[in-house]
């Protein structure tokens, strides 16, 4: 799992240590990953907070593209969970 963002590095590191999180992130700081994905907003400013389920083997199995900041761990496990059934 990971996230990508268009902070850069430096940003980005700042906040996985603050949030101790446990994934990568990616710095997008051109925004051509977001465009290459659909989600870069018309400023080119901003991402639209989007989650793209990818199997292992590169399949996309599902997009997320209403995303709660308080509930999106508990929304994304559901979705992990009906898509192992």
């Amino acid at each position: 799992m990971f996230t990508a963002s268009l902070d850069s590095v430096e940003e980005l590191a700042q906040f996985a240590e603050k949030q101790k999180a446990p994934y990568s992130m990616l710095s997008d700081p051109d925004g051509s990953v977001a465009t290459k994905y659909g989600v870069l907003n018309a400023s080119g400013k901003y991402a639209d907070r989007v989650t793209f389920v990818i199997d292992d083997q590169g399949v996309l199995r599902k997009i997320l593209d209403k995303v709660d900041v308080k509930t999106h761990g508990e929304d994304l496990a559901m979705v992990l969970e009906e898509l192992r059934k």
